[in-house]
């Protein structure tokens, strides 16, 4: 699946080509005489149109960039430019409600947030954590990522996949 956010794109970035049948409607913008760019317009965006409705392009626009971001927080992904991403967009912590929480096996807590994500407490205090309470997660130092439930004393976390 070929996956364009191209109203996000910066237009410096090189390796972030927009799809033809994206690029076929801009073209269409130099076109002098309106009758002629108009039947190329109409043809275009029919196009583009087919090619969403297939889900060979997919628009997204810079509020659910940040959202899709925001939820994958914390999983190891490959860098790529999916979401034209900037040093200064980083996300570097999210606040949230716990929607729901409980013990592994290993008797380490599970915090479930409101959009499904699961963090697992890998070390530190017992937080007695209820739905409802804050929490703060934070990026820390090489990769890892500390937890404030209820603004109690930062505990290590870890996220857990979906598939767990």
């Amino acid at each position: 699946m070929l996956v364009a956010a191209t109203p996000l794109l910066a237009k410096d970035e090189p390796d972030l080509a927009q799809p033809a049948v994206f690029k076929a409607v801009i073209d269409c913008k130099a076109i002098a005489d309106p009758s002629a760019r108009l039947a190329c317009f109409d043809k275009a965006v029919t196009a583009l149109a087919s090619a969403a409705d297939a889900r060979d392009v997919l628009v997204v626009d810079r509020a659910t960039a940040r959202k899709t971001k925001r939820s994958l927080f914390g999983l190891a992904l490959p860098k790529i430019k999916l979401f034209g991403d900037n040093d200064d967009e980083e996300i570097d912590q999210i606040e949230t409600t716990i929607a729901s929480a409980y013990d592994a096996k290993d008797g380490m807590t599970i915090f479930v947030l409101p959009d499904g994500a699961r963090w697992k407490q890998t070390e530190g205090r017992y937080t007695y954590p209820k739905a409802g309470q804050p929490i703060v997660i934070k990026r820390a130092s090489l990769g890892s990522f500390f937890a404030r439930v209820n603004n109690q004393a930062a505990v290590r976390v870890v996220r857990l996949p979906q598939s767990q």
